[in-house]
C-alpha cells in the first residue's frame, strides 16, 4: 500500500520492463543469522513497507511458539536515521510498522521514540529482560540501504537455529494481517512504551564501572575530536564522556547531525581508512586534538587515530585497537578488582580471523582466552555463557573495528568504547606515552603480532563457488594446496566442510556452515591466512597474521615476510586476473 513502491512497480509493469521487475521480484531478501540487509525500493528482494510487515508477522509467531510470556514481556526495538526518498522507506517507519504488527498480536513493544546507537537495543532486551529485540539499521553500508537485526532473549545476536525458524515463519506469514499497513494505532495503545529517557540514564550509569581514573579525567590536557560519519552517535558519545568526567570530544560539524544521504563521505564506513577521516584530521589539526575518535553510523563500531611525532596520522587497526584495549582492560581489572574474582575465572574473547595478541597476553597473565566464528553473534552467546557459569568476560572484539568492552551491551558497541579508549589515552598521556607507544610496549612484552587484511569485490557467486572449489580440489580431486608460492602449508581448517588436519580425527571443532566460504591455512614460517566470504557484501576477505615470540623485535623483517606472503597467497590462491576481481582501493 506505498504509494511511491506501488507506483515504481506499476510503471515497469507499463513499459514491460522484465528485466526490472525480475530484479525486484525475482528471489525473496534471505532471512539468516544477521537478520535482513538489502537495498530499499520495491518487491521481495527489498527492504520496504510489505517486506517488514512479513518479516515481522514471521517474527511475532516464531516468538509466541518460543515464549509463552510473550505478551507480558514484549520486544524492544530501535532504529537508526536512514531514509530513502525515492521509495518512501525509512528506518523509523519501518520500526513502527514492526512495533504496530507485534502490538496487534497483544505483544508489549518498548519503541525507542528517536534514534538510537545499535548498542542500546541489545542493552534494553538484557536490563528489561525482554523477549528480543529489533534494530532497523544497515550500519555502515551505502545509503540506498537498510537492515533489520535480531537479538534474542539473552541479549546477543540469533544463531542458528532460530534463523531458519524464523525464515520458515515469514514464508508462512506473508499476507499482511488486518490494519497491518495503519502504523498509527500504535500511538495510542496501552502496550507501546518508550524507554528512551530510563536506557539513557542506564546504559551510562553501567559503562561507569569501566571508568577507573576519574581524577586523571578531570585533570587531561588530551583534545580528542569525534565523528558520527552522519549516523546517531554524536549525542550519546557526548553523554559517555560526561559520565566519565572528560571534557567533550571536538564534534566534525559537518557529520555530527544525522544525514540519510552521507554527503562527505563515499562510504560511511570508519574501516574504510583515512578517506573517511578527512574532515576529522583538518578540524584535529585546527584544534590541537591528538586523537581522533570516529564511529560508524550506527556507533557499533569504533575507528581511531592518533597524531605521531612526525605530525603524520595514524590510524589504528581494529586488531591493533583489539590490543591496546585487552591490554588496559586487565590491567584495571588486575589493580582493582583483586579477590572479587580468581584469575582463572577471567575469559577475553575474540573471532577466529582477528589477531591472537589476546591469546599471547592471556598465556602470560593466567586468564582464558577463546576464539569464535567470526562475528559478534558468536562471541556475544559464548560470552553470555561464559558468564551463566559465573566468569567474567572482560572484553571481546573483531579485526573489524568492533569491541564489546562492557558486560551489559553483549555486542559490540562503539560509544562505551570511545569512552573507554579516551580514558585509556589521558592516563597513558599523563605518564607521557602515547596510544602508539603503549601499542609498542604491549608487542614488546607478548611478542610482535603483525596482521594484514584486505579484499576483493566479486558480484559472481559463480565465480567465489569456482574459487573455492580450486583451493579444494588443488592439486587433484580433494587435495588442498601444499605451498603458496615460496611459502609452505603446514595446516588447514575448511569450516565451510568441517575439515581440520591438525585434529587427530581431522575434524574441525568450531562449528561449521555449507552456506558460507571459509579456509583457513596455516604456514610453516608461522603465518597464518584465512580467506572467507563476507555475509553482507559481495567480497572475498582475507586476513593474514604472523605472531613472534616476545623478544624477536625485528619488526621491518616481520612485515616484509608477511607482505611476501600475502603477494604470494593473492597471486597463487585468488588469481584476481584469471577470476576478474576488483581490487579493494583507497
Amino acid at each position: 500500500q506505498n504509494p511511491k513502491t506501488s507506483a515504481t512497480v506499476k510503471q515497469l509493469v507499463a513499459d514491460g520492463n522484465a528485466g526490472e521487475l525480475q530484479k525486484y521480484f525475482g528471489s525473496r531478501m534471505e532471512f539468516g543469522t544477521a537478520g535482513l540487509r538489502a537495498a530499499m525500493g520495491p518487491g521481495i528482494s527489498h527492504m520496504n513497507d510489505l517486506t517488514i510487515i512479513q518479516t515481522t508477522q514471521g517474527f511475532c509467531r516464531y516468538l509466541e511458539k518460543n515464549f509463552s510470556d510473550l505478551k507480558k514481556r514484549g520486544v524492544v526495538i530501535g532504529f537508526d536515521a536512514r531514509a530513502h526518498l525515492s521509495s518512501g522507506g525509512s528506518s523509523k517507519r519501518f520500526a513502527r510498522l514492526a512495533a504496530n504488527t507485534f502490538i496487534s498480536q497483544g505483544v508489549p513493544v518498548y519503541l525507542f521514540s528517536d534514534i538510537t546507537p545499535t548498542p542500546f537495543v541489545p542493552y534494553t532486551v538484557t536490563h528489561l529482560k525482554l523477549c528480543a529485540g529489533i534494530m532497523i539499521t544497515a550500519s555502515h553500508n551505502p545509503k540506498q540501504d537498510n537492515g533489520y537485526k535480531v537479538y534474542w532473549e539473552n541479549g546477543a545476536q540469533i544463531i542458528s537455529p532460530h534463523d531458519k525458524g524464523i525464515s520458515q515463519a515469514i514464508e508462512e506469514n506473508q499476507e499482511p494481517w488486518p490494519q497491518a499497513w495503519d502504523d498509527k494505532l500504535i500511538d495510542s495503545s496501552l502496550l507501546l512504551h518508550d524507554p528512551y529517557a530510563m536506557v539513557n540514564k542506564e546504559y551510562f550509569k553501567d559503562i561507569q564501572k569501566q571508568c577507573f581514573h576519574r581524577n586523571i579525567n578531570k585533570e587531561t590536557n588530551l583534545k580528542f575530536v569525534h565523528t558520527s560519519v552522519h549516523g546517531v552517535g554524536h549525542k550519546f558519545v557526548q553523554l559517555a564522556f560526561k559520565a566519565f568526567d572528560l571534557s567533550p570530544p571536538f564534534a566534525v560539524p559537518e557529520q555530527k547531525d544525522p544525514d540519510p544521504e552521507f554527503p562527505t563521505v563515499k562510504y560511511p564506513n570508519p574501516e574504510e581508512g583515512k578517506g573517511v577521516l578527512t574532515l576529522s584530521f583538518a578540524l584535529a589539526e585546527k584544534d590541537g586534538a591528538k586523537i581522533i575518535l570516529a564511529n560508524d553510523p550506527d556507533a557499533d563500531r569504533l575507528a581511531v587515530a592518533e597524531k605521531q611525532e612526525s605530525g603524520e596520522w595514524k590510524v589504528f587497526s581494529g586488531n591493533e585497537l583489539g590490543a591496546l584495549l585487552g591490554w588496559w582492560i586487565f590491567t584495571c581489572w588486575k589493580n582493582n578488582n583483586r579477590g572479587t574474582c580468581a584469575i582463572k575465572d577471567v575469559y577475553m574473547l575474540s573471532s577466529t580471523v582477528s589477531s591472537k595478541i589476546l591469546r599471547a597476553i592471556a598465556l602470560k597473565e593466567g586468564f582464558h582466552f577463546e576464539e569464535t566464528l567470526t562475528g559478534f553473534k558468536w562471541m556475544g552467546n559464548r560470552a553470555k555463557q561464559l558468564m551463566d557459569q559465573g566468569k567474567a568476560v572482560l572484553f571481546a572484539f573483531e579485526e573489524a573495528i568492533g569491541y564489546m568492552c562492557c558486560p551489559a551491551v553483549l555486542d559490540k558497541d562503539g560509544v562505551s568504547a570511545a569512552v573507554i579508549t579516551a580514558e585509556m589515552a589521558s592516563f597513558l598521556a599523563a605518564r607521557n606515552l602515547s596510544l602508539s607507544q603503549q601499542l609498542k610496549a604491549v608487542y614488546d612484552e607478548y611478542g610482535f603480532h603483525i596482521t594484514k587484511a584486505s579484499y576483493f569485490i566479486c558480484h559472481d557467486p559463480k565465480v567465489i563457488q569456482q574459487l573455492f572449489d580450486n583451493l579444494r580440489n588443488f592439486d587433484g580431486k580433494n587435495t588442498y594446496p601444499k605451498s603458496c608460492g615460496r611459502f609452505k602449508v603446514s595446516g588447514i581448517r575448511d569450516l565451510t566442510t568441517g575439515y581440520d588436519s591438525s585434529q587427530p580425527d581431522k575434524k574441525a571443532i568450531l562449528p561449521t556452515s555449507k552456506s558460507s566460504q571459509m579456509i583457513t591455512f596455516t604456514f610453516a614460517n608461522g603465518g597464518v591466512a584465512t580467506m572467507r566470504t563476507s555475509g553482507t557484501e559481495p567480497k572475498i576477505k582475507y586476513y593474514s597474521e604472523l605472531c613472534a615470540p616476545p623478544g624477536n623485535s625485528d619488526v621491518e623483517q616481520l612485515k616484509k615476510e608477511l607482505d611476501e606472503l600475502v603477494n604470494a597467497l593473492e597471486k597463487h590462491f585468488f588469481q584476481p586476473e584469471k577470476n576478474n576481481l576488483q581490487r579493494k582501493t583507497e
